[in-house]
């Protein structure tokens, strides 16, 4: 059997008790084959318990059972997929990836973003993380001439379309694009995991990928327009909060490094967003849009 098909009944399996709550046997035999999850064939037993082992491996997940009549079945820690992005990412991607793969007469109809490069790197760059061995990269930045990196990797981030490798290249912590790497191998080096290294905790106080030790700062800035919806229902930040709200207009609050990722995702709401404080921040903006003006008088 193919491990997409594998992969997609987990996720029917995951998906419909989170859903539903509490089922039988019997009720997920026979949402089972309603719903075709197996060309139709009955969900037994024997299926169940694998798939549950296997749910349980993948994404953390206990499907427990009632220990009285009529014996159904639920999962017991949901908060799993909160606590754990990977996981929940792993979901969510797999339950895309099934509606898709059984809409292939709407694949013209479904567009989907591109990431333009750094996937085939991905494993090397697993490898290398599962083993503790360092990479050797050559690397080349916009602008600049190729250099060479000994880079113990410590993790990997998908930001803004693109895939990065952050790690440590012998004299800081450093963060790789993969789309600007020309060659990448694992090396002979061995290095040790830092057991203080928290990959979530090193990018908390950032918005987006750059982390170069840029002064937190208290943010607030003034939203207009339709913009006020759109920043509440996608955050720019996990600390994002609504302080007070006008007459068309919220201000939202941030505790965040303001970092060049920051003010881009600021600007790119442009008159919709006017800084308030800090006042350094509040200049910069004033002076990036001020440049934009300039190019068209």
């Amino acid at each position: 059997m193919k491990p997409a098909f594998i992969f997609h009944q987990y996720v029917w399996l995951v998906n419909t008790l989170l859903r539903r709550g509490h089922m039988s046997l019997s009720d997920l035999d026979e949402q089972w084959r309603a719903d075709e999850v197996a060309g139709g064939n009955p969900l037994s037993r024997t299926t169940f318990n694998r798939h549950r082992d296997a749910i349980l491996d993948m994404f953390g997940l206990i499907i427990d059972c009632e220990k009285t009549a009529p014996y159904r079945y639920y999962i017991s820690n949901p908060e799993e997929l909160d606590a754990n992005r990977v996981e929940r990412w792993m979901l969510s991607t797999l339950t895309v990836g099934g509606m898709l793969g059984s809409s292939a007469a709407l694949h013209d109809r479904i567009l989907l973003e591109d990431v333009p490069a750094g996937e085939s790197l991905l494993e090397t760059i697993m490898q290398a993380m599962r083993h503790n061995r360092c990479l050797e990269i050559e690397y080349q930045r916009f602008g600049c001439e190729p250099h060479h990196v000994t880079l113990a990797p410590f993790a990997v981030k998908l930001y803004q379309r693109r895939w990065y490798v952050v790690g440590d290249n012998g004299e800081k912590i450093a963060t790789y694009s993969l789309d600007r790497v020309q060659s990448l191998e694992v090396g002979s080096d061995e290095f040790t995991m830092p057991a203080d290294f928290d990959a979530r905790a090193f990018f908390a106080d950032y918005s987006g990928i750059i982390a170069d030790g840029t002064p937190l700062e208290h943010v607030v800035a003034r939203v207009y327009g339709w913009a006020v919806n759109y920043l509440r229902t996608l955050p720019l930040h996990h600390s994002q909060r609504i302080i007070a709200t006008g007459d068309g207009y919220a201000d939202f609050a941030f505790d965040v490094r303001p970092t060049l990722d920051f003010i881009d995702e600021l600007l790119r709401h442009d008159a919709n967003v006017e800084v308030l404080e800090p006042q350094s921040l509040r200049t910069i903006v004033a002076a990036r849009y001020r440049t934009a003006l300039s190019r068209y008088n």
